[in-house]
C-alpha cells in the first residue's frame, strides 16, 4: 500500500519560514518524481515545486527565489523548504509521486495558513 504523508504545516507570519516533509513508504523512492501542489481557498490546485530522480528541480515562478525542494532517498523523503512567506502562499499543500505519465500518488496535504 502506498502512502505519502506530509507533515510541518501550520500557521506563521508573513515573512517567516516552514519547512515541509513528505514520507513515503510503499514505493522505490528514487524511482519516482517527487512534486509539491498546493490549492488556496476557492482555487484550483496548482504546481508548485518538482524535484526529478537526479535531483533536478523546477519550480513555479511564483515561489522561485523563495522555495527549495530537496530529497532524501535514504530516508524515502521530500523537503519543500518555504522561506519569506505571503499571505498569498496560504493553501493546503500536497505532495505527489510520479512516474511516467499515469503512475501518480497523492497526500493527504498539510494546511499553510500565512497571516499575522
Amino acid at each position: 500500500q502506498v502512502q505519502l504523508v506530509e507533515s510541518g504545516g501550520g500557521l506563521v507570519q508573513p515573512g517567516g519560514s516552514l519547512r515541509l516533509s513528505c514520507a513515503s513508504s510503499g514505493i522505490i523512492f528514487n524511482s519516482y518524481a517527487m512534486s509539491w501542489h498546493r490549492q488556496g481557498p476557492g482555487s484550483q490546485r496548482v504546481f508548485v515545486a518538482r524535484i526529478d530522480t537526479r535531483s533536478s528541480t523546477d519550480y513555479a515562478d511564483s515561489v522561485k527565489g523563495r522555495f527549495i525542494v530537496s530529497r532524501d532517498n535514504a530516508k524515502n523523503t521530500v523537503h519543500l523548504q518555504m522561506n519569506n512567506l505571503k499571505p498569498e502562499d496560504t493553501a493546503v499543500y500536497y505532495c505527489k509521486a510520479e512516474r511516467g505519465s499515469y503512475i501518480n500518488y497523492w497526500g493527504q496535504g498539510t494546511q499553510i495558513t500565512v497571516s499575522s
